[in-house]
């Protein structure tokens, strides 16, 4: 197996050419991790998860584990379980200035990050831990407000929505100040659902006014600590290109390819924002696992010589990806016999 190494990933967020390909995943799922760790599979504290997920990237060849930082979060009362859908409006806890006066915010800055000191001691050397965000800065006031209501106080109150929006925006700028400090960590994932497949969730010119400013300086607070800033984020972004490109992110992940196919994108984004991921989630449950490492092998003979690509899914492994299909995509860069 290939040994870890940290800084193979960092060539490709700095849109350099890494020295072998790299592998980028945001999660994968419990079968997977519980086959990596054979028998040690432990998520009953924080920590122990963090165990988990650096054993489990590790194994399947990842130069880093994806972690949460701490316990931030933002509850709305109606958390959904494990349903396989989520609806936009479940929730909605945040109707007027009244119910968020008594919304009960989390102090991001009295949360606890030490896990992420600790962690360094259990990490293969040549492995940093990513730190990805309790739910990002739009996902969270839809959580919270609901989207349909989200969208009237967009027409009815504009002033407590971005009052909303601040209060989350200041929590996640805060989270991610406190989380890049650690020498564990080594880059951050902002996670922010923008939109549906054929247009954004919010006009473009509100996601100007009230989203894209917190990303911004939550891109500002990661690189003022050194490290690189990924966003993932879902959904149609032909609208808001150029706004992405302003907001500095060194890489984007999440590529569906009824939106545009990751081969098309990575042209798109060549030279000025790295690629991550990409080979779409439908793509991968339906086609044979032939033509799946077929497609990574060409994705990688597409990017090899000008760099800024990472193979992997077009956003996550969930446990209704067959295994098979998920190792057909690492054979493209691994002779291990999975």
């Amino acid at each position: 197996s290939i040994m870890a190494e940290f800084k193979e990933l960092l060539k490709v967020l700095r849109r350099e050419v890494p020295s072998r390909p790299v592998l980028f995943e945001f999660y994968m799922n419990e079968r997977l991790y519980r086959r990596a760790c054979k028998g040690k599979y432990d998520v009953s504290t924080p920590y122990a998860t963090m165990r988990t997920m650096v054993r489990s990237f590790e194994y399947y060849g990842y130069d880093y584990a994806t972690v949460r930082g701490s316990e931030l979060w933002f509850p709305n009362g109606e958390e959904q379980g494990n349903s396989r859908t989520v609806s936009l409006n479940a929730g909605h806890c945040i109707e007027d200035r009244e119910s968020f006066d008594r919304y009960p915010w989390m102090d991001a800055a009295a949360c606890h990050y030490g896990d992420l000191d600790r962690i360094a001691g259990d990490l293969p050397r040549g492995m940093k831990v990513i730190v990805m965000g309790p739910g990002g800065v739009l996902e969270n006031c839809i959580s919270l407000v609901g989207y349909d209501n989200l969208c009237m106080m967009l027409y009815d109150d504009r002033e407590l929505a971005g009052d909303i929006f601040a209060k989350i925006g200041s929590s996640l700028v805060e989270y991610y100040r406190r989380c890049a400090a650690h020498d564990s960590v080594g880059a951050l994932i902002s996670n922010d659902d923008w939109g549906f497949n054929s247009q954004t969730m919010l006009s473009p010119a509100d996601l100007r006014e009230f989203v894209f400013p917190w990303h911004k300086k939550i891109v500002e607070t990661i690189h003022a600590a050194g490290k690189p800033a990924i966003l993932h984020s879902c959904g149609n972004y032909t609208m808001i290109f150029d706004d992405l490109l302003a907001l500095g992110y060194d890489a984007r992940h999440s590529y569906e390819d009824k939106i545009i196919p990751v081969e098309e994108a990575y042209e798109q984004f060549v030279g000025k924002m790295a690629v991550l991921g990409g080979i779409d989630m439908n793509y991968l449950i339906c086609s044979p696992e032939e033509e799946i490492t077929a497609r990574c092998r060409r994705m990688l003979e597409r990017t090899e010589e000008r760099g800024g690509y990472a193979l992997g899914s077009g956003n996550s492994i969930p446990d209704y990806v067959p295994d098979e299909k998920y190792f057909a995509m690492l054979r493209a860069v691994s002779e291990k016999e999975w």
